[in-house]
């Protein structure tokens, strides 16, 4: 439960009063945590929840806890894709990584690109990383990739800079991408800074200059799209499946109508 997903519960806040059915926010008691996220999902189904909307922490131990459930209980995942689930609302992940990577090849001068890996294995933030690390790869850029927790990127991330001596850094989700902003804007390290997924702090911070550019889709229209899935499934119809769009966006942009609109959401 973070700043990161505020956009996103505005959105099903928004579809819920529009569809008329109830929500109830779960939230594990540590961030990340795929046991503990396992076990609520379990009860909530068998305790007749009519559907469930789940931001998957381990999409891969997710779905083999799914398929073990006696009750039938339809699934709508955000961010990353599940295989049990009857809709995945995300963008697609392998196209935000290779997007990301290739504004960062259009201004690579040299060095290597520290790779920030802060998803559960399967999940969409990995799939973004493995995207933009086989781009950069193939172009001949060396990448170091480092495993860390995106909620303490503020603190770490100088330090994996010296010991890397990256000249370039990315990450691969929304809270990753504002951690290491305020890392950057407090401990004055100067290399450049791309991301993905974009809050009201990581669009001031490519307003101040902090993130160089950074993949956006709109959370607010990712959370109403899986409330509106959700349900349509508990009613026994067929989810309606919708793409999530997203663009580039650099520090210079981000007041162009088009970006505004999607940067800063407003409830009608």
């Amino acid at each position: 439960d973070t700043t990161a997903w505020s956009s996103a519960r505005l959105g099903m806040e928004e579809a819920a009063g529009a569809l008329g059915v109830e929500l109830r926010f779960l939230t594990p008691t540590t961030a990340n945590n795929g046991a503990e996220q396992n076990q609520l999902a379990r009860r909530e189904a068998e305790n007749g929840a009519k559907a469930l909307v789940i931001i998957p922490a381990e999409p891969e131990s997710l779905d083999r806890e799914m398929a073990s459930w006696d009750s039938h209980c339809p699934v709508v995942s955000v961010e990353s894709a599940l295989e049990k689930s009857v809709l995945s609302v995300t963008p697609d992940n392998a196209q935000v990584g290779r997007a990301a990577a290739e504004e960062l090849l259009a201004d690579w001068t040299g060095g290597a690109v520290l790779l920030l890996e802060t998803g559960g294995r399967g999940s969409g933030v990995s799939q973004r990383l493995e995207a933009a690390r086989t781009l950069l790869s193939q172009a001949g850029i060396p990448c170091i990739q480092r495993r860390a927790d995106a909620a303490r990127l503020n603190e770490s991330l100088s330090g994996l800079l010296r010991e890397t001596e990256a000249r370039w850094v990315m990450t691969f989700g929304p809270l990753a991408t504002a951690q290491a902003a305020a890392g950057k804007e407090t401990s004055g390290w100067t290399q450049p800074l791309y991301g993905a997924g974009v809050t009201m702090r990581v669009a001031s911070a490519l307003e101040r200059g902090t993130v160089t550019a950074a993949v956006a889709w709109s959370d607010y229209a990712a959370g109403y799209l899986a409330v509106q899935g959700a349900a349509q499934a508990a009613r026994g119809q067929d989810p309606a499946k919708e793409a999530v769009p997203f663009l580039v966006v650099r520090g210079d942009e981000i007041y162009a109508p088009e970006n505004e609109k999607l940067l800063f959401p407003v409830t009608y």
